[in-house]
């Protein structure tokens, strides 16, 4: 029994000081990548990263230029971005994984780590998804998800620092100024 107490009180810290701090858990998730295979996103804790919610038969598709232009920019300076195709705009994701991945390494020569389709709006929002657009957990930088091709961007502890909305190009300035800002922090 006082194990169990102990316990309780030590996850209501935790709790109390994710939401006290503005730290929310967003690598503290595991999610399928697009081969099905289990991912632990802590293993991205360390590196800034751009989640991006991506859709392949959206207005916005091309955005996947910049994506990978960036990604190859940048990686080798500890920058990652993390895709996730979602069909919950105007059924603008309708393919399989196996279509995504062959369409975003075919047209656009994505390397970046993809991921299989969740839902990031409306019921059955995947629990990343639930923490990266909560107002509570981050502030400014949460509420709904308004089309494809949002990206959010976490410092290296994970915590978002920046949220930029669909028509917003990836290497826009303001992208770049606060993706090379957090590279640089230590």
């Amino acid at each position: 029994m006082r194990l169990a107490l102990s316990m309780v009180a030590a996850l209501a810290v935790a709790a109390w000081s994710a939401s006290a701090f503005g730290g929310a858990a967003v690598l503290d998730h595991t999610m399928k990548d697009i081969n099905g295979n289990e991912v632990d996103l802590a293993d991205y804790k360390g590196k800034v990263v751009m989640v991006v919610n991506v859709a392949s038969k959206c207005g916005l598709t091309p955005q996947y230029e910049q994506l990978v232009e960036i990604h190859k920019k940048y990686r080798d300076q500890g920058f990652t971005i993390l895709g996730f195709p979602a069909n919950d705009f105007l059924k603008q994701e309708p393919g399989t994984n196996a279509e995504i991945k062959e369409f975003c390494s075919t047209k656009y020569g994505v390397e970046f780590p993809m991921f299989s389709k969740i839902v990031v709006k409306g019921e059955g929002q995947a629990p990343l998804y639930q923490e990266l657009t909560s107002e509570e957990a981050n502030g400014e930088f949460g509420g709904e998800i308004a089309w494809n091709f949002t990206k959010f961007l976490l410092n290296k502890d994970g915590k978002v620092v920046a949220r930029f909305e669909p028509r917003t190009k990836p290497d826009a300035p303001e992208v770049i100024a606060k993706i090379e800002e957090e590279i640089a922090k230590n």
